[in-house]
């Protein structure tokens, strides 16, 4: 990308700009240019090729302008990802807004098992500050999901991606909304019920008690690891059986939940929009009111390292399991449902305002290069079998690096993070963690890699089968998860020191839950190759 192409951007501060190219734009980190000046803050900056957008997601100028003037209009909170400029000039658009350094925060939970109790009561509540002050602004948000809640450096939430929000009320006047819009786990009933590919059914759904629904969805996530349901629809099982019993479902993720947090998710989720929960109806309820012992008393992380700590030590994979059974079991209780809304027509290429893969730590990345880097290797690369000094090398090389410690039967953080901590980031680390390393060579790791995605049902193309390059390799994954919605990803392959490879997920849309679910599958299947601590 030439930068002469791009739109004039603000010259009162310093900065460099690294880039990614994502086909309908770019992301951009923007960082102050020296370690001597004062501090300066850390945008992303998205830009938008016009002409692509409009041809290939039907967006136009004033969808995009709209999510412009909407971002804008919310104005500033602790949860809400700020907006900081915008411009444009014939062939891009671009706009700069606040980096989310942490990166997705369902990116930091286990799949199947969630958060504690004392977790998820955090980040709710720093969900419903900033969906209350969302509303509070007349703004609903119509797309709250786990790919739009991400994590600053310091661990507190950040709501992102306002391509579907809308104005409700203006001036004491409300406005009720007929787009069909959102991801199906997530979704409202009443959003589905009125409007249906284009054709309004009756007089409408109110945004703000749409963004209700998908926050008790949320909350149920946080605590089960997993969504109640494929999407509110008869023909979803476990829906239909939640509506028939009155909210008292026999489903097996429901029967784990405090007493108290059903009572809340009842009143969030009640089909009913008439009687379900107002916010201020969720702000009074007992369970919301408690203390927290990781929230300061004005709603920011507090005991950082320890809440932390007690995330990166869950995240395990038991190579115990059968992957392929599980995969089988989700097929089964998948509904062949018309609407995914997240996945076909015009809303699964609609753009983005998620943020960027976020650089490891506090680096800046160069996204055209080669990703994942833990190591760096300059000599040509050895395919023959690793000596048993070879072995002790790599155990060391690894002994700190965080992905390990969720292949080892006790998982724990590294200590190398652990001495000097003093902050979320400190034990967290802000790139994923869904990686594996391997000493098999490419030519024998990559057809394995190939084997279990095949067996998951992703096709992988012929050519990499008989690989015998020096890499990296990038597998692209294009699937549907367990309830049916779109998932998309890279699985890069590529040597990060003499004799060791290492098998980076990257997801680029999907739900961050469900695509830790996915690594964790192909890690199990690869179980032979994967190189464990223990």
């Amino acid at each position: 990308m030439q930068h002469s192409q791009l739109a004039p951007l603000p010259t009162e501060l310093p900065f460099r700009i690294v880039s990614k190219t994502i086909g309908q734009g770019a992301y951009a980190c923007i960082k102050k240019a020296s370690p001597l000046q004062d501090e300066k803050p850390v945008f992303a900056v998205k830009f938008i090729h016009k002409e692509y957008a409009q041809r290939h997601g039907k967006i136009g100028a004033r969808q995009l302008q709209m999510e412009v003037t909407v971002h804008k209009h919310i104005g500033d909170h602790n949860n809400i990802i700020s907006f900081f400029h915008t411009g444009e000039d014939a062939t891009w658009r671009w706009i700069a807004m606040e980096l989310a350094e942490g990166g997705d925060l369902f990116d930091k939970i286990e799949a199947d098992e969630g958060v504690g109790e004392h977790i998820a009561h955090l980040y709710f509540t720093q969900l419903i500050s900033a969906v209350s002050y969302m509303h509070s602004r007349g703004v609903g948000h119509r797309d709250i999901k786990p790919e739009n809640i991400l994590l600053s450096d310091d661990g507190n939430l950040k709501i992102a991606d306002f391509g579907l929000a809308t104005v409700f009320e203006y001036n004491g006047k409300m406005k009720m909304c007929t787009t069909l819009c959102g991801s199906p786990p997530y979704i409202a009933p009443e959003v589905i019920a009125c409007s249906t590919r284009g054709q309004t059914k009756g007089t409408g759904y109110r945004a703000d008690f749409a963004d209700i629904w998908s926050c008790g969805v949320v909350l149920f996530v946080l605590l089960a690891g997993n969504t109640p349901w494929d999407s509110p629809t008869e023909s979803s099982y476990e829906f239909s059986e939640y509506v028939e019993k009155n909210a008292r479902t026999t489903d097996e993720l429901w029967q784990r939940l405090p007493p108290t947090v059903l009572s809340l998710l009842r009143g969030m989720m009640k089909v009913d929009v008439a009687s379900r929960f107002t916010m201020e109806d969720v702000r009074r309820h007992p369970w919301f009111t408690q203390p927290n012992k990781y929230m300061s008393t004005e709603g920011k992380l507090r005991d950082q390292v320890n809440l932390a700590t007690s995330m990166f030590e869950s995240l395990h994979i038991d190579f115990s399991q059968d992957p392929i059974a599980q995969s089988q079991r989700s097929r089964q209780r998948a509904t062949s449902s018309a609407m995914e809304i997240d996945s076909s027509d015009g809303l699964a290429a609609r753009l983005s305002s998620t943020q960027p893969e976020m650089p490891t730590d506090n680096l800046t990345v160069d996204w055209d290069a080669p990703l994942g880097n833990a190591f760096s290797s300059t000599q040509p690369i050895d395919h023959g079998i690793p000596t048993t000094q070879d072995y002790h090398l790599m155990a060391d090389r690894l002994e700190d690096e965080p992905a390990m410690s969720q292949f080892s039967q006790n998982p724990s953080v590294p200590i190398s993070r652990t001495q000097n901590a003093q902050k979320f980031r400190d034990i967290i680390p802000s790139r994923s963690l869904n990686r594996f390393y391997s000493t098999w060579a490419l030519k024998l790791l990559v057809p394995f890699l190939s084997e279990a995605l095949h067996r998951l049902g992703v096709p992988v193309p012929a050519h990499l089968l008989g690989s015998d390059t020096v890499g990296p390799i990038v597998i692209r994954v294009a699937t549907k998860d367990q309830r049916r919605c779109l998932l998309q990803g890279n699985i890069i392959v590529e040597c990060v020191s003499e004799g060791l490879f290492e098998a980076e997920f990257t997801k680029v849309k999907g739900d961050p839950l469900e695509w830790r679910r996915f690594f964790k599958k192909v890690a199990v299947l690869c179980k032979d190759a994967v190189y464990k601590p223990d």
